[in-house]
This record gives structure tokens, C-alpha cells and sequence, in this order.
């Protein structure tokens, strides 16, 4: 991928690059737009509705070479227009599924016995019907059909139209460190987690620890993803995000976020997803939204890029983090973690594929918290505090 937001074709004047963005309305995609506008590309934005995206508009630089399209990723064919003519494209878009909610249904019988984060919950007259396999071989063919297979299917069709266009040179697709554990095949941590250490897909199954239906459609999308790119000659490059936090523009709050502020909300299902990742990885690591957006852009425009690339600027243990929110926002109701044990030092999260590349993060611990704060402040989530 050659840099720079124009390129010289044989026989014609300079064009400006080309990119199409799904899931634009979201966290990441929002910001990428915005930032690959910001450098002076062309930029293709997808989105299921275009309404969500009026806002952002007023938000986003450069429109006049923005173009909206709608697109829903399960149509075969659906992104065929987006793609065309593009030099990359950026798969953000995501199923934001954490749990099997309690409202959904599995054909006939009703998912009134799920709860948000302890699936197995049961009235006393639907316990004479359900036994707890029943229930789990429920709640597995509900996720496969209804999340996992639906975002397999809109990743391929998404590929299929980069096929058609002739034109993408390279895909990055946004995984997550949902994918990725702490702990080996033995359940001992590890001294370093790299882009090698996936979580087992028969371990999230079995566990079912807050947010696995998420972690399931990510392993699950990623791994179809790299199958289908290798059969068809595809280049694709995954990054794994890890906690994203800063500054946002979509119109409600972002999950990781959310997810990131739990300690102080008090929110129980994005807590429960802040304590299976204690529990999975022994640390957290983070990243500001800039600086993830700049490294989809960087392993874009890297020739050298392939593979995965974990995304991080450092990892922390939970109790030093929670520590350095209440810091910046002291609040008398902050809930805590009981801190595994896993040594003395906890395993670090490394992105060092990524350093190694040549990509520099901009932003620290302080920033991501006091940013994301900020903004959670000014929009009216969080409330002001007096000091």
C-alpha cells in the first residue's frame, strides 16, 4: 500500500486514495472516518441506517469527499457500491452482543430464564420442564444462529465484494482482546501475551464468563475471516484492539467505555465483562481512540504488515487502574476486584509485533482516563463532582 492520500495512475493526474469504512456510526469506525478525512483521503462510509450518521455529519471534517452508503453486511452484494473502486477498506463494523439477552427468543420457548450475566436462571414452573443441558443446548444453537453465523456470513460478503472490486489491495480487520488469554493450555499465567496466545473456542463455551457471546463472534469472524482471505488471495491484517478510552463522538456512550467506567457506574453487566477480563488476562491494557485509529491506518499503508497485531500502550494491573480512575474521579461508591493472584508482576500485554513495525503511541494511562472522563462528564453521563 503506497502512502500518502494520492497516488500518481499511469495515464491520468493524481488520485486521491480511496478507503471504505464499515460500522462508521460506531466508536472506532466514527473516529476513523473522521481522522482519514482529516489526512485527505477519500473515504466510503457504510452504515445500516443512514439517520444514525446525521449527527456525526456536523462532526466529521471534510465531507465533501465523504460518501454515505447503506449497507447491511448479511445482503450478499450489499457492499458491492462501497467497495468499488476503494484501495482498502476497514471492517470495524461488529455485533456488540456481550450475553444472551433476556428479552430474546429460541424459536418458541421463551429466554425469560436467561439473566444478562448468569445464563441458567429459572422460574419454578419452567425448572419442572428445563434441565440445564436443555438449556445450554438452547442457548448454544440461539448464539450460532442468531450472532455467530449472521456475523461470519457479513464478514464473507464483505470479502466477496473486495473480490469484485479489483481494486482493494488490503483489508484491516478490527478483532479484539477478547480473542486473546493470559493463561496457557494448564491455566498458568503467562510472563507475556502476544498475538499467539488465542482463548481456546471450547473454553468460552464452557465458561461463559461476562461478555462470551462477544468473545465467541469475535474468534469465530476473525478465524473465517483469515481462512476465506488465504483461499482467495486476500490480503488481510487484523488488530487487536485492547480497552479503548478518550474522547467520543458518537451519540451514545461507547460498550468499552462503559465497560472501562464500570467501578464507577455500578453497571452490574459491563462489571461482570471488567471481571472476566481480570480474570482472563490478569491486567488490562488500554488505548486512546487516536491512537488506535492511526494504527489501522499505519498497518494499512505498511507493506510488511501481516498477521495480527495486538494494540496496547501498556498493560495494568486492575487494582492500579481502578486506583487511577477513583483518583480522577473520586466517587464514595467505587467498586473493586479482588486481584487474582498471578505473582508478582502481572503478565504484560505486548504489542511489541506493532512497535517492532515502526507504529508510536501517542497517549498514556493518564490521558485515556482523564480524557474519557471528560467527555463522559460534558456529555452528562457521569455528573459533575465538587471539589
Amino acid at each position: 500500500m503506497e502512502n500518502g492520500p494520492e497516488r500518481k495512475v499511469e495515464g491520468k493526474r493524481e488520485e486521491k486514495m480511496k478507503f471504505c469504512v464499515t460500522g462508521a456510526t460506531g466508536y472506532i469506525g466514527s473516529w476513523l472516518v473522521n481522522t482519514l478525512l482529516q489526512r485527505g483521503y477519500m473515504v466510503h462510509a457504510t452504515l445500516r441506517d443512514p439517520e444514525k450518521a446525521a449527527h456525526l455529519l456536523s462532526l466529521w471534517s471534510g465531507c465533501d469527499r465523504l460518501r454515505l452508503f447503506k449497507a447491511d453486511l448479511l445482503n450478499e452484494g450489499s457492499f458491492d457500491e462501497a467497495v468499488k473502486g476503494c484501495n482498502g477498506v476497514y471492517h470495524v463494523a461488529a455485533s456488540m452482543e456481550f450475553n444472551v439477552m433476556a428479552t430474546e427468543n429460541i424459536g418458541n420457548a421463551p429466554l425469560n430464564y436467561f439473566s444478562i450475566t448468569s445464563i441458567g436462571m429459572k422460574s419454578g414452573a419452567e425448572m419442572e420442564v428445563f434441565d440445564d443441558s436443555s438449556l445450554f443446548e438452547l442457548e448454544e444453537a440461539y448464539v450460532q444462529s442468531n450472532i455467530i453465523d449472521p456475523a461470519i456470513k457479513g464478514t464473507l460478503n464483505l470479502l466477496k465484494a473486495c473480490l469484485k472490486s479489483k481494486t482493494v489491495e488490503r483489508v484491516v480487520f478490527t478483532s479484539s482482546i477478547s480473542t486473546i488469554t493470559a493463561k496457557d493450555s494448564l491455566g498458568r499465567w503467562r510472563a507475556v501475551v502476544d498475538e499467539s496466545c488465542q482463548t481456546p473456542i471450547d473454553h468460552v463455551w464452557k465458561m461463559r464468563a461476562g461478555g462470551w457471546v462477544y468473545v465467541l463472534s469475535k474468534l469465530l469472524t476473525e478465524e473465517a475471516a483469515f481462512q476465506f482471505a488465504k483461499e482467495n488471495g486476500i490480503d488481510l491484517v487484523s488488530i487487536i484492539t485492547t480497552t479503548v478510552g478518550g474522547p467520543f463522538i458518537t451519540s451514545s456512550v461507547p460498550s468499552s467505555i462503559r465497560v472501562l467506567l464500570s467501578p464507577i457506574t455500578g453497571e452490574p453487566e459491563f462489571f461482570s465483562i471488567l471481571s472476566a477480563v481480570n480474570s482472563r488476562m490478569g491486567s488490562l491494557a488500554l488505548v486512546h481512540i487516536e491512537d488506535i485509529c492511526n494504527a489501522h491506518i499505519f498497518l494499512m499503508e505498511q507493506a510488511k504488515a501481516e498477521g495480527r497485531y495486538i494494540c496496547g500502550v501498556q498493560s495494568y494491573q486492575m487494582s492500579e487502574l481502578i486506583n487511577h480512575v477513583a483518583k480522577v474521579y473520586p466517587c464514595s461508591n467505587i467498586q473493586r476486584l479482588v486481584e487474582e493472584e498471578c505473582g508478582s508482576v502481572p503478565s504484560e500485554i505486548s504489542s511489541k509485533k506493532l512497535n517492532d513495525l515502526g507504529f508510536n503511541y501517542k497517549y498514556g494511562l493518564e490521558d485515556i482516563i482523564q480524557q474519557t472522563i471528560n467527555c463522559c462528564v460534558d456529555c452528562g453521563f457521569l455528573p459533575r463532582i465538587r471539589r
